[in-house]
């Protein structure tokens, strides 16, 4: 017995170490297909990068979350790490059966600790595999977060992790027995039953049980070790250990999500020049080896947990995208290409082929197949991703939120539609109105820029617009930048005119612009068309730039001798898309502003009591969390704080809120789209809302104002939803509540609302 757990375990160690090796080399050879990315990005603060990977893994930041399954995954995670030394004891067992660990191996800390994470770890993957099995696509179907992972080999990777698990415990047990154990000890804290039901056995048995299970323990490590070298695109087991270097390399040092503004345009590690690109720039990717190295990494990281897929608001309302999917197509579809890429092929910018028939001959067959598919194509086009699936993202960032690998969806996403719109111009149809418009007219409707100011005619008071009543903005506190839909879209209107009004009863001195501005290209950005961003932003960063009075070049640059500026670059803005873009993506164009979100400024007004609610708004309400506003840019309690200082309001959270919060549909450019496939994802977060029977479903987007307003008169109108239901902004709610409450002969109450407190001296 002994002599065949010695052979048999050799060999499977020597084989699994062997492949394993190979395997590493393939997988950073493969990683290196991908494009460079700029210098420093990815290796910045090494320091803090590395706290971030020991924080994420040790704190399992992102699974616990998820309650029960993040603790069980902890142990499963900690034990496979922290109990590889068991797997050396083995190995000395198979010699001599009573062996033990030098120093440590009989130090009791040492032994009560390997108890206690080994029986834990068996634990946590029985409970794993549980959650599984309740979990089942054939169960609850498409709400399976489950649903098109790869279960065998799920399967396979419970079924090592469990056998090892009771492997340790079993030899504990025999342990015990050969170490002469006959009464309850520390050491043995949960292995002592095993000790008592193997004490009657004679040694010669007890040793050939260590001999078996040894092997047992060996032999299974050693075979996943193989299987895995085999197949390197297996992220549900690869994932343990690229998850470190993928976290590692991601995107903010601090540990921040990849959401917020997207990363420039690159080719080949260089932001490109689109004034004068080069001849050899790829714009956007056509091909999977035109994703950066950290694409190409991501893909091999997805562990398959559908965690994303499950909080995907497209994948929800019965559309084809599930980010999770979407990854593991372009996984799989990498690993098979390598082969041929690895073997210098791949074609230049023209079409021509890099590689001779000579240097691809020893490729396989089914390397060259996989490199004649399209990535973006229909199913009758053999693609690798299709069309559907990527026009179906609404970039709402709960993929990237939800990963507990830090995996960027939505820059990939997006760097595929880049391609699509620049090169290839295919896109829904009904989006190229929208482009059309920002370039003609510098706003998605296409309405004249003299009516940007129109709604300032229906306040009753002055509203000053700076080049016309102000030379710049040294002499107010902020520039309120209204944006598209604020100043051009009905109900967007009312939303500008309840912040400006409130502003002024606050006493903030604000400006505007004077109409000249354009449309800060969030949309066009996210859509794919990246020129036309640049275009709108660069020149919204020469106006801004001018009206803060700053002395710029002829690219809206500022001059160095003006790096001070005469005024504090602070801008106020009701609409989350311009936050995000202006605030996180214009200092890429050379624009760095100081950007707060309306809410928050009245959020401080109210605690200063510069602003004091008075008048009770009666009512449930419900609060929509803005995807731009929350997982974007981590805007959450302001609203929150908000409502809950106006008198009279009770606020019932959603089923889904705050990291966790369902899109209302419009963003990545979807708001100019035609919603055909599923259910309209506006039409679901309603039903939630509704479903708490509200008075009144509140937001702080001028987007999910339209989209949730549409969404409530349809249901109105068919009778689903009670006709006093109000669809409102933040902004309202506190100014009904702000302006002094009405009598019955229609004179405001004598109390009038408080004045504004004089600010100190500077």
């Amino acid at each position: 017995m002994q002599l065949a757990a010695i052979i048999v375990s050799l060999v499977l160690a020597v084989v699994g170490v062997a492949l394993f090796a190979r395997a590493i080399g393939q997988i950073y050879r493969y990683v290196r297909l991908g494009q460079n990315v700029p210098a420093g990005t990815r290796t910045d603060e090494p320091v803090q990068r590395t706290v971030t990977v020991a924080k994420e893994f040790l704190g399992h930041t992102r699974m616990n979350r998820w309650g029960v399954v993040g603790v069980a995954h902890w142990f499963v995670a900690v034990g496979f790490f922290s109990l590889v030394l068991t797997l050396v004891t083995a190995f000395g067992q198979l010699f001599q059966a009573d062996w033990a660990l030098p120093v440590i191996g009989e130090w009791a800390p040492w032994e009560v600790f390997t108890e206690l994470i080994g029986a834990l770890t068996t634990l946590g993957i029985l409970t794993l595999i549980v959650i599984r099995q309740l979990s089942r696509p054939d169960r609850p179907g498409r709400k399976s977060r489950f649903a098109g992972s790869n279960f065998g080999q799920a399967y396979f990777v419970e079924a090592v992790i469990l056998i090892i698990g009771i492997a340790i415990l079993v030899l504990r047990g025999l342990e015990g027995v050969l170490h002469g154990v006959d009464g309850y000890e520390a050491s043995y804290l949960i292995s002592y039953p095993l000790v008592v039901a193997f004490r009657g056995l004679s040694t010669g048995t007890v040793q050939n049980l260590v001999y078996l299970v040894a092997m047992i323990k060996i032999g299974t490590s050693f075979v996943w070790m193989i299987t895995v070298a085999l197949k390197t695109d297996m992220g549900v087991a690869w994932h343990r250990f690229l998850a470190f270097p993928n976290i590692w390399f991601k995107r903010r040092a601090d540990g921040g999500t990849a959401l917020g503004g997207l990363l420039p345009m690159t080719s080949g590690g260089k932001a490109i020049d689109f004034a004068d690109p080069g001849d050899d720039d790829v714009f956007g990717v056509s091909q999977v080896e035109h994703f950066s190295w950290k694409g190409l990494l991501d893909f091999s990281t997805c562990t398959e947990c559908g965690r994303c897929q499950s909080q995907c608001p497209a994948w929800n309302t019965g559309k084809p995208l599930s980010p999770k999917l979407l990854i593991m197509s372009l996984r799989d579809h990498a690993h098979a290409k390598a082969p041929y890429l690895l073997a210098g092929g791949g074609k230049s910018m023209e079409g021509e082929e890099k590689a001779s028939e000579e240097q691809l001959k020893d490729v396989p067959a089914s390397a060259l197949a996989e490199a004649e598919r399209p990535l973006i194509g229909t199913a009758e086009e053999n693609g690798v991703i299709d069309p559907d699936v990527l026009w179906s993202c609404t970039t709402c960032g709960a993929c990237v939120e939800q990963c507990p690998v830090d995996i960027e969806h939505v820059d990939h996403i997006v760097d595929m539609r880049r391609y699509q719109v620049m090169i290839e111009s295919a896109f829904p149809s009904e989006a190229g109105t929208m482009l059309k418009n920002l370039e003609k007219k510098g706003n998605p409707w296409g309405l004249a820029k003299k009516q940007r100011l129109e709604w300032t005619k229906e306040v009753d008071f002055e509203i000053p617009v700076v080049g016309r009543d102000l030379e710049d903005l040294s002499e107010v506190e902020y520039l309120y930048w209204v944006g598209c839909a604020g100043a051009l879209e009905d109900r967007a209107k009312k939303t500008t005119k309840a912040f400006a009004e409130l502003l002024h009863i606050a006493g903030v001195k604000f400006a505007i612009m004077g109409g000249d501005e354009k449309c800060t290209g969030d949309s066009a950005r996210r859509l794919g068309n990246e020129p036309l961003f640049q275009e709108l932003g660069m020149e919204n960063v020469m106006a801004l730039n001018m009206a803060f009075g700053e002395e710029t070049d002829d690219e809206g640059k500022v001059l160095p001798e003006s790096a001070k500026p005469k005024s504090a670059k602070k801008i106020v803005a009701t609409c989350p898309h311009c936050l995000n873009t202006i605030g996180n993506e214009y200092p890429q164009l050379g624009g760095d502003y100081e950007v707060v979100h309306h809410t928050q400024l009245l959020q401080h007004l109210v605690d200063e009591g510069r602003l004091v609610p008075v008048t009770p708004v009666e009512g449930i309400i419900t609060y929509h969390d803005p995807c731009y506003l929350g997982r974007h840019n981590k805007i959450y309690s302001p609203p929150r704080e908000i409502i809950a200082s106006v008198p009279g309001l009770r606020n019932e959270e959603m089923h889904r809120h705050k990291e966790r919060g369902f899109c209302c549909g419009a963003g990545g450019a979807r708001m100019w789209m035609e919603e055909r496939i599923g259910k309209r994802i506006n039409n679901e977060r309603v039903d939630e809302a509704l479903s708490l029977n509200p008075d009144i479903v509140s937001t702080a987007c001028p987007f999910c104002l339209v989209m949730l307003t549409d969404s409530v008169n349809g249901k109105k109108n068919d009778g689903q939803a009670k006709e006093s239901v109000q669809v409102v902004d933040v902004a309202q709610l506190l100014l009904d509540s702000v302006r002094a409450p009405i009598d019955p002969t229609g004179e405001a109450e004598s109390e009038p609302a408080p004045e504004p407190e004089p600010e100190p001296a500077q």
